[in-house]
């Protein structure tokens, strides 16, 4: 009998630490928050864009991060990693290379075979693009109290990590990858 309602005393306390599933109402509302602060998020990238809207679309500057991050690539990669045709990459490689901010390098091993990396110059685009985007990011974090940056943390590591999204690093290349991990699946195919 004492082991029945020890048991049952288990039980009873492991239910109450688990969170219940969130209810129909609770989705709604965090949806609504979360695609609030994707807009708030989505208006810091385009400002932080703009400066350099004259020399890169989206696309491109995408390219550039990937490039960035992963180093050299060959265009068929290159192409996965982005979620694009190889013709589409390769006509965003030229514009790119035309402008200065990515190259071609010939394989010595493989003549036949080229790499595609960014340049300096396209890598001080990048830096400068997400320095702004972090900028902005943390004057809006500063105004909050510290137990709301507690809170932020933890919500959105738990968001991002219910997404499949990998956690960003501290510093370096690494501070700017975009996602779009070609083995995440599409929202629509799930």
């Amino acid at each position: 009998m004492a082991e029945q309602e020890q048991s049952s005393a288990e039980q009873e306390q492991s239910s109450e630490e688990r969170p219940s599933a969130p209810g129909r109402d609770d989705v709604d509302a965090v949806t609504r928050a979360v695609l609030t602060a994707s807009r708030l998020l989505v208006a810091v990238s385009a400002r932080s864009l703009a400066t350099v809207e004259d020399r890169v679309t989206l696309p491109q500057f995408r390219l550039l991060v990937v490039l960035a991050t992963h180093g050299d690539a060959k265009l068929v990669s290159l192409a996965e990693r982005l979620g694009v045709n190889p013709s589409t990459a390769m006509r965003m490689v030229d514009r790119l290379i035309a402008a200065g901010l990515a190259e071609r390098q010939v394989n010595p091993a493989n003549r036949r075979e080229t790499s595609l990396r960014v340049t300096p110059e396209g890598c001080r685009l990048v830096e400068d693009v997400t320095s702004a985007r972090r900028r902005e990011v943390a004057a809006i974090v500063e105004r909050l109290a510290p137990e709301q940056c507690t809170a932020l943390i933890e919500a959105l590591t738990a968001f991002t990590a219910a997404g499949g999204e990998p956690a960003v690093p501290g510093g370096g290349a690494d501070a700017y990858p975009l996602g779009w991990a070609p083995d995440l699946p599409a929202p629509h195919d799930s």
